[in-house]
């Protein structure tokens, strides 16, 4: 009688079925993830650097620098 009332479990291709879904949905996190790292990490992290590097002079940051002390071999002046 009880088993009248509860219908029987899918059990042939169960495993086939849900590793299809499970990986449709792992492969859209995983692109959702990377773009939202491209997005909001990495292209604002590169703008920030080439507006940086834009103005920056090596040559003055070296003497200041060197009129810190911070480096031995070229003592400050």
């Amino acid at each position: 009688m009880s088993s009248a009332l509860l219908p029987k479990p899918q059990m042939r291709r169960l495993l086939a079925r849900r590793m299809k879904f499970h990986l449709f949905g792992a492969f859209f996190l995983s692109v959702g993830c990377a773009a939202l790292y491209k997005f909001g990490i990495a292209e604002p992290r590169k703008r920030a650097y080439a507006e940086f590097y834009k103005n920056y002079d090596p040559m003055k940051d070296f003497e200041a620098m060197r009129a810190a002390g911070v480096f031995e071999s070229a003592p400050p002046k």
